[in-house]
Protein backbone atom coordinates (compact mmCIF):
# COMPACT_ATOMS: atom_id res chain seq x y z
CA UNK A 1 0.00 0.00 0.00
CA UNK A 2 1.21 3.20 -1.00
CA UNK A 3 1.75 5.78 1.91
CA UNK A 4 -1.11 7.92 2.99
CA UNK A 5 -1.27 11.26 4.76
CA UNK A 6 -2.97 13.28 6.37
CA UNK A 7 -2.19 17.10 8.10
CA UNK A 8 -4.48 19.25 10.66
CA UNK A 9 -3.37 22.71 9.92
CA UNK A 10 -3.75 24.95 12.92
CA UNK A 11 -7.07 27.24 11.59
CA UNK A 12 -8.89 23.96 11.99
CA UNK A 13 -7.51 22.78 15.28
CA UNK A 14 -8.83 26.21 16.56
CA UNK A 15 -12.00 25.65 14.99
CA UNK A 16 -11.90 21.69 16.23
CA UNK A 17 -10.83 22.84 19.85
CA UNK A 18 -13.96 25.00 19.36
CA UNK A 19 -16.71 23.17 18.68
CA UNK A 20 -16.61 23.93 15.07
CA UNK A 21 -16.70 27.64 15.52
CA UNK A 22 -13.91 28.86 12.34
CA UNK A 23 -12.02 31.33 13.47
CA UNK A 24 -12.57 31.17 17.14
CA UNK A 25 -9.20 32.16 19.00
CA UNK A 26 -7.93 29.86 21.64
CA UNK A 27 -8.82 31.63 25.68
CA UNK A 28 -6.03 34.12 25.83
CA UNK A 29 -3.64 33.09 28.42
CA UNK A 30 -0.45 34.36 30.38
CA UNK A 31 2.63 34.37 28.11
CA UNK A 32 4.76 30.73 28.30
CA UNK A 33 6.71 28.83 26.50
CA UNK A 34 5.12 26.11 24.63
CA UNK A 35 5.90 22.19 24.93
CA UNK A 36 5.81 19.75 23.17
CA UNK A 37 6.60 16.10 23.28
CA UNK A 38 6.75 12.19 21.36
CA UNK A 39 6.90 8.85 20.88
CA UNK A 40 6.77 5.56 18.90
CA UNK A 41 4.05 4.65 20.84
CA UNK A 42 2.74 2.90 24.15
CA UNK A 43 0.88 -0.38 24.92
CA UNK A 44 -1.34 -0.66 28.29
CA UNK A 45 -3.58 -4.06 27.55
CA UNK A 46 -4.90 -6.54 30.21
CA UNK A 47 -5.07 -10.24 27.78
CA UNK A 48 -6.45 -12.90 29.27
CA UNK A 49 -6.06 -11.49 32.55
CA UNK A 50 -2.14 -10.60 31.90
CA UNK A 51 -1.37 -7.38 32.28
CA UNK A 52 1.31 -5.98 29.16
CA UNK A 53 1.64 -2.25 29.50
CA UNK A 54 4.77 -0.64 27.87
CA UNK A 55 5.75 3.47 28.77
CA UNK A 56 5.86 5.35 25.81
CA UNK A 57 8.68 4.12 23.29
CA UNK A 58 11.50 6.37 22.71
CA UNK A 59 9.70 9.36 24.27
CA UNK A 60 11.40 12.78 23.44
CA UNK A 61 10.07 16.82 25.21
CA UNK A 62 10.91 19.92 24.48
CA UNK A 63 12.10 20.29 28.44
CA UNK A 64 13.54 17.00 28.68
CA UNK A 65 15.21 14.60 26.70
CA UNK A 66 14.77 16.47 23.27
CA UNK A 67 16.35 13.48 21.10
CA UNK A 68 15.80 9.58 21.35
CA UNK A 69 15.63 6.43 18.90
CA UNK A 70 14.91 2.68 19.31
CA UNK A 71 16.22 -0.72 17.29
CA UNK A 72 13.30 -2.31 18.22
CA UNK A 73 10.95 -2.93 21.36
CA UNK A 74 8.70 -5.95 22.16
CA UNK A 75 5.77 -5.79 24.44
CA UNK A 76 4.62 -9.31 25.28
CA UNK A 77 4.64 -11.75 23.55
CA UNK A 78 2.12 -9.88 20.96
CA UNK A 79 3.32 -6.13 20.28
CA UNK A 80 6.35 -5.32 18.96
CA UNK A 81 8.05 -1.74 17.43
CA UNK A 82 10.73 -1.64 14.81
CA UNK A 83 13.54 1.47 14.29
CA UNK A 84 12.22 4.66 14.86
CA UNK A 85 13.66 8.49 16.00
CA UNK A 86 12.02 11.11 18.19
CA UNK A 87 13.01 14.45 18.14
CA UNK A 88 11.40 17.38 20.16
CA UNK A 89 12.72 20.98 20.53
CA UNK A 90 11.79 25.15 20.01
CA UNK A 91 13.04 27.19 16.62
CA UNK A 92 14.13 30.49 16.89
CA UNK A 93 10.68 31.96 16.79
CA UNK A 94 9.77 30.02 19.72
CA UNK A 95 7.78 27.23 18.33
CA UNK A 96 7.77 23.67 19.94
CA UNK A 97 7.83 20.93 17.88
CA UNK A 98 7.48 17.23 17.81
CA UNK A 99 8.51 14.68 15.44
CA UNK A 100 7.67 10.93 15.29
CA UNK A 101 9.31 8.65 12.73
CA UNK A 102 9.07 4.43 13.10
CA UNK A 103 8.43 1.43 11.25
CA UNK A 104 7.39 -2.02 11.07
CA UNK A 105 4.80 -2.05 14.13
CA UNK A 106 3.17 -5.68 13.98
CA UNK A 107 0.54 -7.03 17.23
CA UNK A 108 -0.65 -10.28 16.80
CA UNK A 109 -2.75 -9.79 19.75
CA UNK A 110 -6.18 -10.96 17.96
CA UNK A 111 -4.52 -13.73 16.53
CA UNK A 112 -5.58 -16.13 19.56
CA UNK A 113 -9.34 -14.76 19.20
CA UNK A 114 -9.50 -15.67 15.31
CA UNK A 115 -8.06 -12.08 14.26
CA UNK A 116 -6.12 -10.40 12.41
CA UNK A 117 -2.31 -10.01 12.44
CA UNK A 118 -2.48 -5.62 12.40
CA UNK A 119 1.06 -4.66 10.91
CA UNK A 120 2.35 -0.58 9.81
CA UNK A 121 5.19 -0.88 7.71
CA UNK A 122 5.96 2.94 7.96
CA UNK A 123 4.50 5.43 10.05
CA UNK A 124 5.17 9.21 11.63
CA UNK A 125 3.15 11.91 13.25
CA UNK A 126 4.23 15.52 14.22
CA UNK A 127 3.10 18.78 16.09
CA UNK A 128 3.97 22.46 16.22
CA UNK A 129 2.74 24.85 18.45
CA UNK A 130 2.72 28.51 19.48
CA UNK A 131 0.67 31.09 20.98
CA UNK A 132 -2.18 30.68 18.33
CA UNK A 133 -3.07 27.10 18.68
CA UNK A 134 -1.58 23.75 16.92
CA UNK A 135 -1.28 21.84 14.07
CA UNK A 136 -0.32 18.45 12.83
CA UNK A 137 -0.50 15.62 11.06
CA UNK A 138 0.51 11.99 10.34
CA UNK A 139 1.97 9.56 7.75
CA UNK A 140 1.42 5.86 7.17
CA UNK A 141 2.19 3.11 4.83
CA UNK A 142 2.31 -0.52 4.22
CA UNK A 143 -0.99 -1.22 6.40
CA UNK A 144 -1.97 -5.00 6.73
CA UNK A 145 -5.03 -6.11 8.73
CA UNK A 146 -7.38 -3.12 7.75
CA UNK A 147 -8.11 -0.78 5.27
CA UNK A 148 -7.48 2.99 5.14
CA UNK A 149 -8.38 5.82 2.70
CA UNK A 150 -5.88 7.66 0.89
CA UNK A 151 -6.98 10.26 2.02
CA UNK A 152 -7.67 10.24 5.93
CA UNK A 153 -9.85 11.80 7.73
CA UNK A 154 -9.96 12.82 11.11
CA UNK A 155 -10.59 10.61 13.79
CA UNK A 156 -11.59 8.17 11.36
CA UNK A 157 -12.40 4.56 12.86
CA UNK A 158 -12.50 0.83 11.95
CA UNK A 159 -14.06 -2.31 13.69
CA UNK A 160 -12.17 -5.33 13.16
CA UNK A 161 -15.45 -7.40 13.89
CA UNK A 162 -16.42 -10.65 16.00
CA UNK A 163 -15.08 -14.19 15.44
CA UNK A 164 -18.89 -15.09 14.40
CA UNK A 165 -21.77 -12.74 12.82
CA UNK A 166 -23.23 -11.44 16.31
CA UNK A 167 -20.16 -11.37 18.32
CA UNK A 168 -19.37 -8.18 19.63
CA UNK A 169 -16.18 -6.22 17.58
CA UNK A 170 -12.64 -7.39 18.70
CA UNK A 171 -10.79 -4.14 18.14
CA UNK A 172 -11.47 -0.47 17.00
CA UNK A 173 -8.58 1.50 15.37
CA UNK A 174 -8.54 4.73 14.87
CA UNK A 175 -6.46 6.41 12.32
CA UNK A 176 -4.98 10.13 12.67
CA UNK A 177 -6.65 10.35 15.90
CA UNK A 178 -7.01 14.12 17.34
CA UNK A 179 -7.43 14.20 21.10
CA UNK A 180 -8.11 17.86 22.53
CA UNK A 181 -9.35 18.93 26.28
CA UNK A 182 -12.78 20.39 27.12
CA UNK A 183 -13.04 22.90 26.74
CA UNK A 184 -10.41 24.09 24.32
CA UNK A 185 -7.11 25.26 25.59
CA UNK A 186 -4.92 24.96 22.34
CA UNK A 187 -3.03 21.65 22.89
CA UNK A 188 -3.48 18.69 21.16
CA UNK A 189 -2.39 15.21 20.73
CA UNK A 190 -2.22 13.27 17.47
CA UNK A 191 -1.94 9.65 16.62
CA UNK A 192 -1.19 8.19 13.88
CA UNK A 193 -3.00 4.62 14.88
CA UNK A 194 -4.77 3.98 18.31
CA UNK A 195 -6.18 0.18 18.84
CA UNK A 196 -8.79 -0.48 21.08
CA UNK A 197 -9.00 -4.21 22.38
CA UNK A 198 -12.92 -5.49 22.32
CA UNK A 199 -14.19 -1.78 22.84
CA UNK A 200 -17.53 -3.04 23.58
CA UNK A 201 -16.16 -6.01 26.18
CA UNK A 202 -14.46 -9.45 25.67
CA UNK A 203 -11.67 -11.34 26.84
CA UNK A 204 -9.09 -8.50 26.44
CA UNK A 205 -9.07 -4.47 27.04
CA UNK A 206 -7.24 -1.56 26.37
CA UNK A 207 -5.08 0.37 24.41
CA UNK A 208 -1.78 0.07 21.61
CA UNK A 209 -0.78 3.53 20.29
CA UNK A 210 1.48 3.86 17.42
CA UNK A 211 3.16 7.47 16.74
CA UNK A 212 2.18 10.26 19.07
CA UNK A 213 2.71 13.66 19.24
CA UNK A 214 1.95 16.12 21.97
CA UNK A 215 1.99 20.21 21.76
CA UNK A 216 0.68 22.54 23.79
CA UNK A 217 1.30 26.25 23.92
CA UNK A 218 0.13 27.30 27.37
CA UNK A 219 2.01 24.80 29.57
Amino acid sequence: MSNVRSTMTRAAVVAALAGGMVGTPVPARAAAAPVASGALGSVDVVVGGQAAPQEPVSRCAVDGRTRNSSDGTLVGRHTSYGRGETTCGRDAEGTAFARVSGQRFETTVLRRFGGPTLTVGTYSARCDTTGTGSAGGIELGGVSGFTVPRDIPTNHAILVPGRAAGDPPMARIVVNELVVPTPADGSMTTNTVRITLFPEGGPASGDIVVGSASCDPYP
